[in-house]
């Protein structure tokens, strides 16, 4: 089977597609995916997924792309969710650099107030410390931060269970660290060469983010699709949905993509990732 770390079922742009979408996801087949709200306006919609379909596990958190529009409320919310589902988790959370210097009409962050870095990791230490109360695994976003977060979360308790950092892209040099907190990292397949034929050794975009999985400790390896964002390339996409869109059942483009990397056998890199999605997410 295969197991989806982190993405987005309850997206609005995913919306067309949710009749066919449990169809071709039990053809994979799909054992388990970790459905993430970002915003309190869709934590309901992840619910309703997560109830109408046992392979969710929901999760629920305040991007920090949305930590600008929170609500007053929006913390015992949070809380209500978690105490009425024991299998949920808390994410996605975490801090963006990225979303400070972006151009003022980028459309993906329309109509958001973009929170400082300080207010950002305000919001994301209140989310973590309601993890470890419950031991809930956390999801983690960073961009062009991962210094900044690597020192933070050195700093602060975590859950014993550990936390998983979607689609790694920081620093190698910063990988040991962060894996001694307990870190599991996921492999998104917009990572992959823009062929299956390219040796993952030669030069593309990626390259070097791809490079790092093979220095992750093997027992802390997870992939992920973040569907419908972050679509593979072409020649690795399982069933396109449209250019800029990535199909949930791309989780198979992900497992492949990481057996390469790791020079494995396909089915024994599954049993891998699956032994370590349940450490992580039960």
């Amino acid at each position: 089977m295969y197991f989806d770390a982190h993405n987005h079922l309850q997206d609005d742009a995913l919306a067309p597609h949710l009749a066919a979408l449990p169809r071709d996801l039990a053809a994979l087949p799909l054992g388990a995916a970790v459905v993430n709200g970002t915003c309190e306006e869709d934590w309901d919609r992840v619910a309703t997924l997560a109830a109408r379909h046992p392979w969710i596990i929901p999760s629920y958190g305040l991007h920090p792309w949305d930590a600008g529009n929170r609500t007053e409320g929006w913390f015992p919310k949070l809380r209500a969710r978690l105490d009425a589902d024991p299998r949920a988790a808390v994410g996605e959370i975490g801090i963006d650099r990225w979303m400070l210097g972006a151009r003022p009409d980028d459309p993906r962050l329309a109509g958001l107030r973009r929170a400082e870095l300080p207010e950002q990791g305000e919001v994301m230490l209140k989310q973590l410390a309601l993890a470890c109360s419950a031991d809930r695994p956390v999801t983690l976003h960073c961009i062009q931060a991962w210094g900044t977060l690597c020192e933070i979360l050195e700093r602060v308790n975590l859950p014993a269970r550990g936390f998983l950092l979607h689609a790694y892209a920081g620093p190698a040099e910063l990988i040991p660290r962060f894996a001694a907190l307990g870190a599991y990292f996921s492999l998104n397949p917009a990572f992959l060469p823009p062929a299956k034929s390219n040796p993952i050794g030669y030069s593309f975009p990626k390259a070097a983010v791809l490079q790092n999985f093979k220095i992750i400790p093997k027992d802390r390896l997870l992939v992920e699709t973040d569907a419908p964002a972050m679509p593979p390339p072409p020649a690795w996409q399982t069933r396109p949905l449209t250019d800029h869109l990535s199909h949930p059942a791309n989780i198979v483009a992900a497992t492949e993509g990481l057996a390469t990397v790791l020079e494995l056998p396909l089915d024994e890199t599954r049993a891998l990732v699956a032994e370590n999605f349940h450490r992580l997410f039960g």
